[in-house]
């Protein structure tokens, strides 16, 4: 994601202070997806094509998996199907359900019946799909699905005379508009949310891209230089060794 925030990562006296966990629900890049679907065929078609359309996209292949990553992850949208083996989507929703969990859910079926539908929207589901589906209509649900309001969001972030503007993705720096990639400011977002302490690459990378990135890629490191040098003088980003990066020492 995971929808309570971490402990803010400090370290006992005299110890040093750990790398800070960000809420994940501050991210405001590209639409995270879970596919929770047995066929994986078919699970890694819709994967490929709502990555097309900009969305970041995790693949769980039965129940067990994806029930461990929506307690783990946070997602915007949860793409179910019903009957997944291991742990049923039906017990899946309903677990989600009861917790109050922020993902939204759209159930898969190939049943679908008004009766069908009616139960899994009883489960707790946001929407239903019946299987075969348009692959066009799973795309609008998932995206009107993702404009949903979630967790509040502050007005605005800052640090000294850089700010930026969580709803409209606007960063500025005294005054002057920043021309940032969704990756970019994703990554400007978690640095400045995490007030001073180091958020570490390996967090950056679980928060703001999805799985199909290299775990030993140097996406993060490329990423944070390009920020650093659109950022501008005096530099904002400090690198920790062996802690990661942040935005004003604590």
């Amino acid at each position: 994601m995971r929808a309570a925030c971490a402990a803010d990562g400090m370290g006992g006296a005299g110890g040093p202070a750990q790398p800070h966990r960000v809420p994940h629900w501050w991210l405001r890049d590209a639409m995270r997806v879970l596919i929770a679907e047995d066929h994986e065929r078919l699970a890694r078609a819709v994967a490929v094509g709502l990555r097309r359309h900009g969305m970041d996209v995790d693949v769980a292949l039965d129940g067990d998996d994806a029930l461990a990553r929506v307690i783990t992850n946070r997602y915007d949208v949860v793409v179910l199907d019903r009957d997944l083996p291991g742990t049923h989507g039906d017990e899946i929703c309903r677990t989600l359900a009861g917790e109050r969990h922020e993902s939204r859910m759209l159930m898969l079926t190939a049943a679908g019946s008004v009766r069908e539908r009616v139960e899994g929207l009883g489960l707790g589901a946001d929407d239903y799909l019946a299987k075969p589906f348009d692959y066009t209509e799973l795309v609008a649900r998932v995206r009107a699905l993702g404009r949903r309001p979630g967790a509040p969001r502050p007005a605005r972030l800052g640090h000294g005379d850089l700010t930026l503007d969580p709803a409209t993705g606007v960063a500025a720096r005294a005054g002057r508009r920043l021309a940032l990639s969704p990756k970019e400011l994703a990554v400007l977002e978690c640095l400045l949310v995490a007030e001073g302490k180091p958020v570490s690459a390996e967090e950056l990378l679980e928060r703001v891209w999805d799985e199909g990135t290299d775990r030993f890629t140097t996406t993060v490191k490329a990423t944070v230089n390009r920020l650093r040098a659109k950022l501008g003088e005096p530099p904002l980003i400090e690198t920790v060794r062996e802690r990661g990066y942040r935005i004003g020492g604590v």
